[in-house]
């Protein structure tokens, strides 16, 4: 009975975005521009529920548990997804694009991996979890990702007297040259402005297929230098030490037991270890099996909004809000956030001040909703809704699968949920990104800034996980002595 119950539901969601998509498509052709977001934020949301793929619960596994079944899933997406974004890149059909090389990246970076340890769910994981009912992650997406991040990024007042000089004096020199070339009159006002514009975009960008080719890259230079170089052999190197460090001992014990009970010396060599190494790959299938999908459907999703934007003649969905009427909708400069390519945490920022505005908290007077990325309404928001096609595509999944429950969390997990969720909010921002926009997108796309963040993530990440096990010794420790 639960079984049919859950097969209805699964239907039943599915046919709803159908209607949807038909629906848009019917006001106006443009918005199937915003229906291929739906489409595939479905197609992310059910290949991520299905093989567990959590930023978050690799680093959990790995440090607590030793186990690398989520670290080499990973792995394995970020090398298809590199080779992918290798050819659209070298037909000019990619939408990727470099981030600020700084600093930055890694203290964000470590900040994110913090907080998704302690929320339970990174960006993306805490999406799909949202679908299998999980409430803890509910909570860590509206008062972290949503909410936090919006506030974050607005205030001003006595944070703004942190700001060092050079940041101030840099971001109005950039406002009055914006001013006068552009005519437009960018909001500084609160700290992370004067840390956008007098910091961050004074950051040189880069990608390895820029720098070996002298700024002008051919077809061997993507496959070379982003791929290879930036991607591939660090991929590979990563694998090798989770191997040496979490399952070579085991795979090592049972090769020798397997020749001593043969008769032979128990001698192993090169061979073996390449043995070892796929045999750690190939241990869970269903995670290495999603790690190739999940690569693959990311590099049609960069394919198929260059063809979008090809196709109606522009670089950003504002051009087509505008071209509808919906002027109010985007930015100083006429855009929306538009990545055009599998990016989370913006579009949440967009949520928080889309309610916070209703009441009454201007979120237009800053310069990331204000000239960057504008606010549009919920409905016409491309982005986010790829956010609500992983959440319902997770509950198609988990219901297809019977594993959607309803959790309500605890008081110590609301705990958790609530401050792991602003401190995945507050590392997001400084780095433009998260776990998959600002490690995993731009790793496996040639940028560097992916590998720092991700670095700092993993040691956000550890923190993480040394907190909690000293936190549960700690509150055992007090149950023993009660009892």
């Amino acid at each position: 009975m639960e079984e049919k119950k859950n097969t209805a539901w699964a239907f039943l969601i599915t046919a709803g975005l159908i209607l949807t998509s038909i629906v848009y498509y019917m006001t106006d052709v443009y918005y199937i521009y915003l229906i291929v977001y739906i489409w595939f934020g479905y197609a992310y949301g059910m290949m991520l529920q299905y093989g567990r793929f959590c930023f978050a619960s690799a680093s959990r596994d790995l440090f607590a548990a030793g186990v690398p079944r989520m670290a080499v899933g990973i792995m394995i997406a970020l090398i298809f997804f590199s080779v992918i974004q290798a050819i659209l890149a070298a037909t000019n059909m990619s939408t990727f694009h470099a981030a600020p090389f700084g600093i930055h990246m890694l203290i964000s970076g470590s900040v994110f991996g913090v907080g998704m340890v302690l929320a339970g769910g990174c960006a993306s994981g805490s999406l799909y979890k949202v679908g299998e009912g999980n409430m803890t992650s509910l909570l860590a997406v509206v008062f972290g990702l949503c909410l936090g991040q919006a506030i974050f990024v607005d205030v001003g007042g006595i944070f703004n007297k942190l700001v060092p000089q050079s940041w101030i004096d840099s971001a109005h020199r950039t406002q009055a040259a914006i001013k006068a070339y552009q005519g437009i009159d960018i909001p500084i006002n609160s700290w992370f402005d004067h840390y956008l514009v007098g910091y961050v975009w004074n950051q040189p960008q880069y990608t390895i297929a820029k720098l070996i080719s002298g700024g002008q890259p051919d077809t061997i230079h993507y496959f070379i230098g982003n791929a290879l170089i930036n991607s591939i052999l660090p991929a590979i190197v990563i694998l090798c030490v989770i191997y040496y460090f979490y399952s070579r001992k085991t795979f090592m014990k049972k090769k020798k037991k397997a020749l001593k009970k043969q008769g032979l010396p128990e001698i192993t060599g090169f061979k073996d270890e390449l043995s070892g190494i796929w045999g750690m790959i190939t241990a869970s299938k269903r995670t290495s099996i999603m790690g190739v999908l999940v690569g693959i459907t990311a590099g049609l999703h960069i394919l198929t909004m260059a063809g979008m934007q090809k196709k109606f003649g522009v670089l950003n969905f504002g051009d087509l809000l505008k071209r509808m009427g919906h002027t109010a909708d985007v930015s100083l400069k006429g855009t929306v956030f538009d990545p055009g390519y599998w990016y989370i945490t913006s579009q949440e920022g967009q949520v928080g001040a889309w309610i916070l505005e209703k009441f009454g908290w201007n979120m237009h007077d800053n310069m990331f909703f204000g000239y960057v990325n504008g606010l549009p309404e919920l409905w016409r928001n491309p982005a986010l809704w790829m956010s609500l096609g992983i959440i319902l595509g997770a509950m198609v999944m988990a219901r297809l699968q019977n594993e959607f429950k309803f959790k309500l969390p605890s008081p110590e997990l609301i705990m958790w949920g609530f401050s792991g969720g602003l401190l995945m909010g507050f590392g997001s921002r400084p780095s433009l990104g998260c776990n998959i926009g600002g490690f995993f997108i731009r790793a496996s796309g040639g940028d560097p800034n992916g590998w720092v963040y991700g670095t700092g993530m993993v040691l956000g990440a550890f923190i993480g996980v040394k907190f909690f096990n000293w936190w549960t010794e700690r509150k055992m420790a007090k149950e023993m002595a009660a009892m």
